[in-house]
């Protein structure tokens, strides 16, 4: 554990604090201060070599804003690979992510503060003028409170703090009179009708339009909602009260944070997931610093910073506590349950939590922020990005990256605070990967996957509101902003709110509510700016130091940190059954098993089935060994299916225009050379006659060393493959025969042999949906000759067509950008998941076939972007680390027929769904014991 949370004794008198006003101004000011104290083992980086970053990252802007306005404006996001606007409802859903969309210009709002930070004051001044004119806050449209509130609040609000900046200049902005704080205003009242719930949590969602609870507003029925979206208002909330002296906002925020502080879980101090609005109850247990809450410790901090009520820090310094004591396993931070908080709740940790380290930061609590800091920065270097989650052994988990900003900031921060110029050494990295990586034409496009390379057509406006923001500050001299940014505080969207309305409009009765329910360790709270001698001792090499024995954590396979569960069990007490140790035959650990809550059930085909039920165990800890003797049971099974599933493949268009800049997610074959282990094959694409490729090729000489094209259906995949092998081809792309299917809306294709020897298939075989095929075609009809990559993953592009493809100023990346019309639809993996009410697991596991799949067949999620199917864990035992790879069973099937309505998913429990029932068992359990409260 970390050393942060310092002495912990008996609760002593609050010490008496300074005038707030020089407290804000001491925590403002407290990371200038260190900034000249701390110069680690990093060469410094000259001047000259920051202006020109700096600059590099002006120019990106200019890329991704200039597109949108050009290609997007005024629909709320950019599609990049597109170059079109992404409007709400006439783009296929994308489910929860599209409740940030409102017909808003949702981009333009987000993106205002930034324009004055990054020194476009003529720009600003125009994009202010264009919210003004154009956009409309009365949509008849469902949008998320949290992400509104965060995004279109707080940029407005952000917006109007620097407008109301210039105009004191005089020499911008001198016709500016609150506009956007009015329309801010507006905006509030319209979220206002979502806190009208019981326990004071607004609901989660609400129609701009029509409000909450109409037949009409088709919204207002949820019942939960996640800690962050009803913890993350008051700071907006509270800016809006002060800016304008209407009070109510202010006091509807304080309400929800008071209700989340009551049902914190008392023993622990931490809080769950998901919370329902209107009983207060926990519905997921689980808790850590990453998605769901995490925005909610930050404004804890922040608010005091900004309001001056000491019961936020009370508040925040206690849940501080209690998270260095049970999530913080250095360098890792692994959610836990708050009512067993030594038991890890998952085995994987999610992007989100990049942003604690900042936090740590603000706090004062360096080491374990550069420790944290550091192995992210190492997930970073081996996959180019931070995928959306990855396992305590650094394995992809979730594989997308949509660009998020939380590290760049946790970047910044650390620079602030230490002057160490490594961290411009880090920043400098992410500049180097977005320009390689997610640079496309018409902007910067997200990740679908990090490890394949491949692009969602998407690009979010939180990019432009944080990710250039916070990487120009880190270049920045004090000389290059118009402002001191040392006077604001910076919202969680990013966006700048004034520090002087801490003493402005206080007419919210503030009460120190926080010592009502806790004994308060007061040698934890920090009231004024950490001492920098004591957060960096006189070592230049101090923070090198703290990083150097995480250099090399990402490539060993049993990090610190995850053994931990194992040792705390009670001293003495003889080990428990561990799943790599079990016979069915030893009635002893049937015995085990029995006291364990699981039933051995002997099916007719000689296979056994284990079923828990953690109510029948003899006790909670005989329950939880049980859970995790099933979760050990899973992993072993699913080894089994190690070899038979592959991961995703890539199809890298690299001729003119594209210059690989496109790469379409692929699935791969179990014939023919893995890709993986055998050079990639790079080739002209040409179509086969026939197309479906069942019988021998008529136009042999088209596909003669060439890449063939083929369709799917009639015949075995193997077959295909064979054909166009016997024509000539070096290569085959079988193109899926259902109009309109894509990696959106269904699980990637794994294509199995058809029973017999594949031997003698020597080339590489890639599948593709119709919507990624139809864009090779598309490019075949406007291009003749289009040249393309199978490879395991997406390469670097040739450095004379990056050169010859690199725009030398804005209007060429655009006109550049208006070239590339074709999309890449997204990898999104849509399962349908069931809940039974218990949970069974079959120990000779068999492959889940889907019905009516065509062809030689094998449909798997397959480590797909948004599934949590792919679920590596490690497991740790008296100190030896077995890599255990936990993944959804591998669905296969062998026809022959081609029909044309392919029913694309079955229904398939994932191993998260399972493992929370369990611990829902666990829970319900230990409530029957009365041991919780």
């Amino acid at each position: 554990m970390s050393e942060a949370g310092g002495g912990r004794g008996s609760a002593s008198p609050v010490p008496q604090r300074a005038p707030w006003n020089l407290v804000a101004a001491a925590a403002a000011l407290c990371l200038v201060a260190a900034t000249s104290v701390c110069t680690a083992g990093a060469a410094p980086m000259s001047r000259e070599e920051k202006q020109r970053l700096g600059n590099q990252v002006l120019e990106m802007f200019d890329h991704a804003y200039g597109n949108y306005m050009e290609h997007a404006y005024p629909a709320d996001e950019l599609m990049p690979l597109t170059c079109r606007g992404r409007v709400r409802g006439q783009e296929p859903s994308r489910g929860d992510v599209d409740d940030a969309l409102g017909k808003f210009s949702l981009t333009l709002i987000d993106s205002l503060d930034t324009l004055v930070v990054l020194n476009k004051t003529k720009e600003f001044e125009d994009a202010v003028r264009k919210v003004l004119r154009d956009v409309n806050l009365d949509n008849d449209v469902v949008v998320s409170v949290f992400e509104t509130n965060i995004r279109v609040l707080g940029g407005l609000l952000g917006g109007h703090s620097l407008a109301i900046m210039l105009k004191d200049k005089g020499e911008y902005m001198q016709w500016y009179n609150d506009e956007l704080l009015q329309m801010a205003k507006q905006l509030g009242y319209k979220l206002l009708p979502a806190f009208n719930t019981t326990s004071g949590l607004p609901y989660p969602r609400i129609n701009l339009k029509f409000g909450i609870r109409k037949p009409e507003a088709r919204t207002g029925t949820e019942t939960d909602t996640c800690t962050a979206c009803a913890g993350t208002l008051i700071l907006e909330f509270a800016a809006l009260s002060r800016f304008t002296g209407a009070t109510v906002f202010e006091e509807y925020a304080r309400k929800a944070l008071d209700f989340l502080w009551e049902k914190r879980q008392r023993s622990s101090n931490l809080v769950g997931v998901t919370i329902n609005i209107h009983t207060g109850d926990w519905v997921r247990k689980d808790s850590g610093v990453g998605a769901g809450i995490d925005s909610y410790y930050e404004y804890l901090l922040k608010a005091y910073v900004l309001l001056g009520d000491d019961s936020f820090l009370e508040r925040f310094n206690t849940h501080y506590d209690a998270i260095m004591r049970y999530i913080s396993q250095p360098p890792l931070l692994l959610d836990v349950h708050i009512h067993k908080p030594m038991l890890n709740a998952r085995t994987w940790m999610d992007a989100l939590l990049a942003f604690f380290p900042g936090l740590q930061v603000l706090k004062g609590d360096i080491r374990p922020a550069i420790e944290t800091h550091e192995m992210l920065y190492q997930v970073i270097k081996k996959h180019n990005f931070l995928p959306e989650a990855f396992t305590t052994d650094f394995r992809v988990h979730w594989a997308q990256h949509p660009l998020r900003p939380e590290f760049a900031e946790s970047t910044y921060f650390l620079y602030k605070a230490t002057g160490d110029p490594y961290y411009l050494e880090v920043g400098k990295t992410l500049i180097e990967n977005l320009n390689k990586y997610a640079r496309v034409p018409c902007g910067f496009a997200a990740m679908k996957d990090v490890r394949t390379g491949s692009h969602e057509d998407r690009m979010d406006s939180f990019f432009l509101a944080e990710m250039f923001k916070y990487l120009y500050l880190l270049f920045a001299d004090k000389e290059d902003i118009i402002f001191d940014i040392e006077d604001y505080i910076f919202t969680t969207e990013a966006h700048l709110l004034p520090l002087w309305l801490s003493t402005t409009n206080q007419s919210i009765a503030k009460k120190n509510t926080t010592s009502e329910y806790t004994e308060l360790d007061d040698s934890n709270f920090d009231w004024t700016c950490p001492n920098t001698q004591i957060l960096f001792p006189n070592d230049p090499l101090y923070a090198q130091s703290i990083r150097e024995p995480l250099k090399n954590v990402v490539d060993k396979s049993c990090p610190r940190g995850i053994i931990r569960v194992e040792e705390s069990f009670r001293s003495g007490a003889k080990p428990p059954l561990r799943a790599r140790d079990f016979m069915a035959t030893n009635p002893e650990h049937l015995e085990i098993l029995k006291k364990m809550g699981v039933s051995l059930i002997h099916l007719k085909d000689g296979r056994v089935q284990l079923v828990q039920h953690a109510i029948q165990a003899a006790s909670s800890i005989d329950a939880e060994d049980g859970l995790r003797f099933m979760q050990e049971m899973i992993e072993l099974s699913s080894q089994q299916q190690k070899e038979q599933q592959l991961p995703p493949r890539a199809v890298q268009i690299v001729s003119h225009p594209f210059f690989g800049r496109v790469v379409l997610t692929a699935g791969p074959a179990q014939f023919g050379p893995d890709l993986s282990k055998h050079k990639e094959t790079r080739g002209f694409v040409a179509s086969s006659k026939p197309y479906n490729g069942c019988s021998e090729l008529t136009n042999p000489e088209a596909v003669m060393g060439k890449i063939a094209l083929i369709q799917r259906g009639q015949c075995m995949f193997a077959e295909k493959a064979r054909n166009i092998q016997n024509a000539g081809a070096i290569g085959g792309i079988v193109i899926d025969d259902n109009e309109g299917s894509s990696s959106d809306t269904a699980p990637l294709f794994q294509m199995a042999g058809d029973g017999k020897d594949t031997d003698d298939i020597k080339i590489p075989m890639l599948f593709l949906f119709s919507k990624e095929g139809s864009i090779i075609l598309d490019a075949i009809r406007e291009y003749e000759e289009v040249e393309v990559l199978l490879s395991d993953k997406a390469k670097d592009r040739d450095p004379e067509m990056e050169n010859e493809e690199q725009p030398s100023s804005e209007n060429d990346s655009q006109s550049q950008g208006a070239e590339q019309v074709m999309s890449v639809p997204q990898a999104v993996d849509l399962v349908d998941h069931e809940s039974p009410e218990e949970s069974a697991l079959n120990s000779d596991t068999e492959p889940l076939s889907p019905a009516d799949t065509d062809d030689a067949a094998s449909v798997s999620p397959s480590e797909q972007t948004s599934d949590p199917a792919e679920n590596h864990e490690t497991t740790s035992v008296n100190g030896e680390c077995t890599d255990l790879d936990n993944r959804l069973q591998e669905q296969s099937e062998t026809e022959e027929d081609s029909t044309p309505n392919v029913s694309w998913g079955k229904k398939v429990q994932p191993i998260d769904s399972i493992l929370a029932d369990w611990n829902e068992d666990i829970e319900a359990f230990e409530m029957m014991e009365k041991d919780e409260l």
